[in-house]
């Protein structure tokens, strides 16, 4: 089969991934075309052991292509995927301009691969922090149907691209050399310090990233009632985010089923030691493909054991971005 890719945002700290993972996996592309902005038009880039020129995107820039893969932000997505489609691509989009729109199936393959088929030339992919909670989540909602769900994330510099990994390390060298730091990329100081999610404030007081988690869980799962909440904050880690999850189950569950479902669960690794007080960290997620699984309990105020805790750690340039959107690509073929 004839598949001809573009990459598109191929600069950026996702596009860097989808070079990276789709060489890993030996993706089976015929073809391949890099494309970012202007600013980036004509840099090389060596990939599958060639040199590529990086082209510039334009509204011409998609003929004969099969996939595209969207990371350049939303506005740009909206702008240009259309013509994508036009030109008869399917859009794989990172961004979150097309996940809540009825018509676009927002995929997370270890939970909703069926809906990938449904596609009318665009697939979202859903929010970093979204597919790292949700994929330990969903087997145990197969399972036994979750009735609510607390979270509180503590997201990583990489969430926000390379300009505020490299703003964490400059503020980090900076305030261990005695001097001020200085914000640019955030409002407030990143090094030593964590905050609530940079996000825009909705007038019900929780955040977009906040609201994206509930919204797209809904979606994912096909099931509204589920009582969701979140608190999302930035924490001072270069790559990989962390979740606290609190369930709350229709029916008891032991913890030691949950170990059991989540031993066989599609991307998924349990790390929970005990007796050595070791569980997930962003260093062992980092360039992981599997979300991590630990601290595995009964959350003890809830009555006849129907409540669990999970602490879970995912590398979000891999599973909470560019991987996912992949294995959506490898679908498709």
């Amino acid at each position: 089969m004839v598949c001809n890719v573009a990459v598109v945002g191929v600069t950026g700290a996702v596009g860097q991934e989808f070079l990276a993972i789709l060489e890993q996996r030996n993706f089976p592309a015929t073809s391949y075309r890099l494309m970012a902005s202007a600013r980036s038009a004509g840099k090389t880039i060596k990939f599958l052991g060639k040199e590529y020129t990086v082209e510039e995107l334009t509204e011409n820039s998609f003929n004969e292509v099969d996939i595209a893969l969207f990371s350049a932000g939303g506005s740009i997505s909206k702008k240009f995927a259309s013509a994508a489609v036009k030109a008869g691509a399917v859009v794989v989009d990172n961004s979150s301009a097309f996940r809540m729109q009825e018509d676009v199936p927002l995929v997370i393959p270890e939970i909703n691969p069926q809906e990938v088929h449904n596609h009318k030339g665009i697939i979202a992919n859903p929010n970093c922090s979204t597919i790292i909670g949700i994929v330990p989540v969903w087997p145990l909602h197969q399972a036994n149907p979750v009735k609510r769900m607390v979270v509180s994330t503590y997201q990583a510099a990489s969430g926000a691209g390379w300009q505020a990994m490299e703003e964490l390390k400059n503020q980090t060298r900076d305030v261990l050399d005695g001097k001020p730091a200085a914000p640019k990329v955030f409002k407030c100081q990143y090094a030593f310090n964590l905050f609530s999610h940079n996000s825009d404030i909705g007038p019900n007081g929780y955040n977009t990233e906040e609201m994206k988690m509930v919204h797209e869980t809904h979606k994912i799962f096909n099931d509204g009632t589920i009582a969701i909440t979140c608190t999302c904050v930035r924490v001072p880690v270069l790559r990989a985010h962390c979740e606290s999850i609190n369930l709350e189950f229709e029916r008891p569950m032991k913890e030691e089923d949950v170990v059991d479902i989540l031993h066989q669960a599609p991307g998924v690794t349990i790390m929970d030691d005990r007796e050595s007080n070791r569980f997930p960290m962003p260093l062992d997620a980092t360039g992981q493909d599997d979300v991590f699984v630990g601290r595995i309990r009964q959350d003890e105020s809830l009555p006849d054991k129907k409540g669990i805790n999970l602490w879970v750690s995912g590398d979000q340039l891999r599973k909470g971005a560019a991987l996912n959107a992949i294995q959506i690509a490898e679908l498709l073929v």
